[in-house]
């Protein structure tokens, strides 16, 4: 390879992050163009950490001879055998020390000291190089502050000097286009995470504009945790968050995996949409959640029971009417979530299922908009008044709807 390719490989990389191609497809296209133009590579992998609430990072590789996972997510390695494994590799090595670069010629007897290097030995690899390259404090976010990277080659003779001159030029490039694209990934993730999948949308297409918003029908969605201000006053300290996490993991995935998007997260409720282009479908798909609810407290519930850990129900209000969808707040902090008389009137809706002792209360307008055949499942517990409702509400639950049932 030549020094006069340096710039065309630099220049591919550049315009591959500009148009966002992906960690994977970026190391590929650099290995096999540089293997193109006689960089004798058969091996590459790079890795960074991320930001992420469950993976620690993304790593991606590549081989000259046979197909591998491009691309994979990796979770803690803070113990077990990954943090075993973490301390016996190169990166480690390079991590925990002042070195950039460590390179082994393991076909020319150098040590076999890294986690791999016997492996790559017994498929014919003559030469091993891993490299660092470490952000500055401005550059990094959680645990994101560095690029790793390893290549390898069958060459007989290994790398030369000059390949390792090309190499050291060339990474830093390709730090930089992956860097670009994870740092997307992770706005991507922050914003999924703290906002819900459809707002993390919109705000990532540029609606961030304070006052800017639209007028949505959808069924709506208010839960709380029976009881939950008593445990929390009697469970010990320590029980409290998990106990918190705990349901919310089962609350939160029944809405997701029913299509629904959760918009706040206020102590233990949760308040949840549920949009799509016929109003009826929207309420199927909240009941669809909140069967699937009860199939995985009824799981939760018998685990924590035989640990002899506190229990509970959640209450759920169901509504469905016409919000505002978009950005209320200061200049400086915004909140995506919807606004309007109807999202009042869940939360009120959920909060009179401890006064009737049923664990989930709908309004006239949902269970009106529900498919006719599936009304028959449902049973009118009478007119009510709401507290800061001016109209009085008549309500239906399910007939399976009892406290703890």
């Amino acid at each position: 390879m030549e020094y006069s390719d340096i710039g065309t490989v630099a220049a591919w990389l550049t315009e591959q992050g500009l148009k966002g191609a992906s960690e994977a497809e970026l190391l590929t296209g650099f290995c096999n163009t540089c293997r193109e133009r006689g960089l004798p590579l058969d091996r590459g992998m790079a890795l960074m950490d991320t930001l992420h609430p469950v993976h620690e990072g993304r790593a991606f590789r590549w081989d000259s001879r046979e197909e591998v996972e491009t691309e994979f997510e990796y979770g803690p390695s803070s113990e077990g055998t990954a943090l075993e494994s973490w301390q016996r590799s190169a990166f480690y090595y390079l991590w925990a020390g002042e070195e950039n670069e460590v390179r082994r010629r393991i076909g020319f007897g150098d040590p076999i000291d890294f986690v791999m290097l016997d492996t790559m030995l017994e498929q014919g690899h003559t030469d091993f190089v891993a490299m660092v390259h470490r952000f500055a404090k401005a550059g990094t976010i959680g645990e994101m502050d560095c690029f790793f990277s390893h290549f390898a080659t069958r060459h007989p003779e290994g790398f030369s000097d000059h390949d390792l001159i090309i190499l050291r030029k060339l990474v830093p490039v390709l730090a930089l286009a992956i860097k670009c694209i994870a740092l997307a990934r992770i706005a991507r993730t922050i914003a999924e995470v703290y906002l819900g999948g459809d707002a993390a949308r919109q705000v990532l297409k540029g609606k961030i504009t304070r006052g800017k918003s639209e007028r949505i029908s959808a069924a709506l969605w208010f839960s709380d945790l029976l009881n939950y201000t008593k445990i929390s006053d009697s469970a010990p300290p320590e029980e409290i968050l998990p106990m918190l996490n705990a349901y919310s993991d089962v609350v939160i995935s029944a809405i997701h995996e029913a299509g629904g998007d959760v918009l706040k997260l206020i102590g233990d409720g949760v308040l949840a949409i549920f949009k799509a282009d016929e109003p009826a479908d929207a309420c199927c798909a909240a009941l669809r959640a909140e069967r699937s609810l009860r199939q995985k407290l009824k799981t939760l519930n018998d685990e924590r029971a035989l640990e002899d850990r506190p229990t509970t129900e959640v209450y759920i209000g169901l509504h469905i009417g016409d919000v505002f969808y978009g950005n209320i707040g200061s200049r400086e902090r915004l909140d995506f979530t919807v606004i309007g008389p109807a999202v009042n009137e869940v939360s009120r809706i959920a909060s009179m299922c401890r006064s009737v002792d049923l664990n989930v209360l709908m309004s006239s307008e949902f269970a009106a908009t529900i498919p006719e055949e599936e009304r028959g499942a449902l049973a009118c517990i009478g007119r009510y008044a709401l507290r800061g409702v001016k109209r009085v509400q008549e309500l239906y639950t399910l007939e399976t709807a009892r406290m703890g049932i």
